[in-house]
């Protein structure tokens, strides 16, 4: 979960406060005794609407924020300055694209959700999932290549 919120955010110590809110508000939805069928797709909407809150409150974060927040790739020496100059760039580059492509790519390649987990959180169908996500790497392939 704080993968996720990470990804999303791009700071660290907010994307604790929201992990653990969504866990709390988890655990308060299901004492008022309200069922639930699939606890991922509920932490997943929970802690979507506190991202898109914390959107409202804050302008979207600067990628030199990032850097500051500790994100650092695992390689040594001009390895690791060179993966992490992609690295930003990618997230830069990902930035540019829209917010829900943004989402899918993120559930896919980061958290590493399947077509069929994403579509249960997003509650859209495996085949829209896997054509929009398709549609969201191509378009993401484009300006990474016109970014060069």
């Amino acid at each position: 979960m704080f993968r996720h919120c990470f990804f999303r955010i791009s700071d660290r110590e907010l994307a604790k406060d929201l992990a653990q809110e969504t866990f709390v508000r988890t655990w308060e939805y299901i004492s008022r005794g309200n069922e639930v069928q699939n606890l991922r797709a509920l932490l997943y909407r929970i802690a979507n609407n506190l991202i898109i809150d914390e959107y409202r409150k804050k302008k979207m974060l600067r990628l030199e924020e990032i850097q500051e927040s500790g994100f650092e790739p695992k390689e040594n020496g001009h390895e690791k300055i060179e993966a992490r100059s992609e690295a930003l760039n990618a997230l830069r580059v990902l930035h540019k694209i829209e917010k829900e492509s943004r989402d899918l790519i993120i559930w896919r390649y980061v958290d590493g959700f399947g077509p069929k987990e994403i579509a249960e959180i997003s509650g859209t169908s495996e085949n829209v999932i896997s054509v929009r996500l398709h549609r969201a790497m191509k378009k993401l392939k484009e300006l990474l290549t016109n970014d060069e």
